[in-house]
This record gives C-alpha cells, sequence and structure tokens, in this order.
C-alpha cells in the first residue's frame, strides 16, 4: 500500500501519538462549541498555519462536526494553486499521521478522478503541502473510523464543479460525506508583499474588518464564485479554489454555514507580517 508520509510532523504540529492529543484536548478544553441539534453538519472550512497559529480554530471546525452522523468518507480539498494549476487528487493508498493512517476512500476517489481531469501522481508522490497535511491528524482523531480523499483544487470554475459531483457521487453511493475546504485568509506585510493599507494598527484593522471579512462572507453566502473572485482580486484567500470547492458541496448538501472562530497570527506572534485564519461551519 502506498503510504503518503506524514512530512510536517514535529514542525508544524506534534509529531507523536502523545504530543498530538495533549494538544488537541488542550484545544478542545480552550473552546466549547455549541451547536444546533437540529442541525446536520456538511463539512467546513479551516485555516492550515502551524498548530500553535491556527490549529486551534481549525480543530473547533472538527469538534463541531462530530456532533453529526459518522461520516463515511471526508473530503479534503486544499493546495495552493494558480489558475492554470492541474488538478490533482489521490485515489490509492493512505496517508499517514501520529496518530495512525487515514485511507483513502477509493471508490469515491475513483468517481471523481473519472469526471475531472486530474494528476493522480503528485499527492502520492510527496510533494510537501501543508494545507491538507495539517487536517489530517483531526480527521484521523475525531473520526478514527472514516476513510478520506485529498483533492488538490485550482480557483477556477472546475473547483464548482468538482465540489457538487463529490456530494451528487456520495448520495448516488449512500454515503455519509463531509467536505473540508483548506484556506488561510489575508497574508499581509514586507513578508508577503502585500501591504495597501501601510502598516501598523490601520493595516490589521483592515485586514481584520474588511479584506477578511469579504472572503468570510461569501464563504456564509455559500458563493463559490464570489469566493474565487475574491480570493484572486483582493488576496484574502490563499486556496481560495479549496474554499469555493467545499461551498459549492455544501451548497448542494444544503448546509447552514456558521462562523465558529477567526483570528490573526498578529494575536500570537505581534509583527509587521500577519495572516488571517476563520473556521466555518457549512
Amino acid at each position: 500500500m502506498t503510504m503518503r508520509k506524514a512530512l510536517l510532523a514535529g514542525s508544524w504540529y506534534p509529531g507523536t501519538e502523545d504530543g498530538c492529543l495533549k494538544q488537541i484536548d488542550a484545544f478542545t478544553a480552550a473552546a466549547s462549541v455549541d451547536i444546533d441539534e437540529n442541525a446536520e453538519p456538511r463539512g467546513g472550512v479551516v485555516p492550515h498555519a502551524g498548530w500553535v497559529y491556527s490549529g486551534s480554530i481549525a480543530c473547533r471546525v472538527f469538534q463541531a462536526l462530530v456532533a453529526g452522523p459518522p461520516p463515511d468518507a471526508v473530503v479534503v480539498f486544499g493546495m495552493h494553486m494558480h489558475p492554470s494549476s492541474h488538478p490533482c487528487i489521490m485515489t490509492r493508498g493512505a496517508w499517514d499521521t501520529p496518530l495512525g493512517p487515514v485511507a483513502i476512500h477509493e471508490a469515491l476517489a475513483d468517481e471523481l478522478a473519472a469526471r475531472f481531469s486530474f494528476s493522480r501522481d503528485r499527492l502520492r508522490d510527496f510533494e510537501r503541502d501543508n494545507t491538507i497535511e495539517l487536517q489530517m491528524p483531526f480527521v484521523r482523531h475525531f473520526f478514527p473510523e472514516t476513510s478520506f480523499v485529498p483533492v488538490g483544487v485550482p480557483p477556477t470554475a472546475d473547483a464548482i464543479e468538482m465540489g457538487a459531483a463529490a456530494v451528487e457521487i456520495a448520495a448516488a453511493e449512500a454515503l455519509h460525506l463531509l467536505v473540508v475546504g483548506s484556506t488561510d485568509l489575508t497574508h499581509y506585510g514586507p513578508n508577503y508583499g502585500f501591504m495597501p493599507e501601510g502598516s501598523g494598527p490601520r493595516a490589521l484593522d483592515w485586514v481584520r474588518n474588511n479584506n477578511d471579512r469579504r472572503a468570510i462572507q461569501a464563504i456564509l453566502d455559500l458563493d463559490g464564485r464570489r469566493v474565487i473572485k475574491e480570493g484572486l482580486q483582493n488576496s484574502n484567500a490563499c486556496c481560495c479554489g479549496a474554499a469555493a470547492a467545499a461551498v459549492s458541496a455544501a451548497a448542494a448538501a444544503g448546509a447552514s454555514p456558521r462562523l465558529l472562530a477567526y483570528g490573526t497570527s498578529h494575536d500570537i506572534s505581534p509583527g509587521a507580517s500577519f495572516v488571517g485564519y476563520a473556521g466555518i461551519l457549512l
């Protein structure tokens, strides 16, 4: 069996089972999640910075997803891609984590791969990518019996179609599906070459209350095309294709989105350069 290694374990997140469990326990203890018992969550949009910066926000979304029925499969949309990038998918094997491997749902992956022009090797061949890997210990911990499909999605109209197709395939196969889109929000400051509002408190306020809010609202409105437009025009969603795919899937599944948490790296490590993060339940 092909095993995708946990390339970032021990640096971006704990590298041992005990370390991951202790950190997840700390995340869940620090923030309770108030869930409508009548709602059935369909997935979420989560950040993918190192756990010290955004792990608590991502964890809150996965914690909320446990309120629904156990999933048969989780599709994780991610990867840093441009409109000219080629989408990719892993259809065989498993993805390792310090908590144990998560197997690929081969039937779902095969059906998705048959509908779109994917590269089937890129994810399997161990290219470093934090967008999906940072979510895998959460998937393994909160849904230990499930399998998943990792998909790299460029910010194009295909993202909208992929999300809807995942829901359609799952429904045809009577699978309970969760969809997760992995994206950070605005990357601001000299480290990222993006400073339209200068520096200091004014810049931080603009990111928090203007630029990031536009991307968040597009997600809450389940408007995948607007998510892509925001990300490409306003640099407020670094993986807007992945977020749009999850939004499209959630819309097709009848989701009721809700913002669970928002923060920036500035909250943890103040500086001239910082990144925004949102945890959104779909």
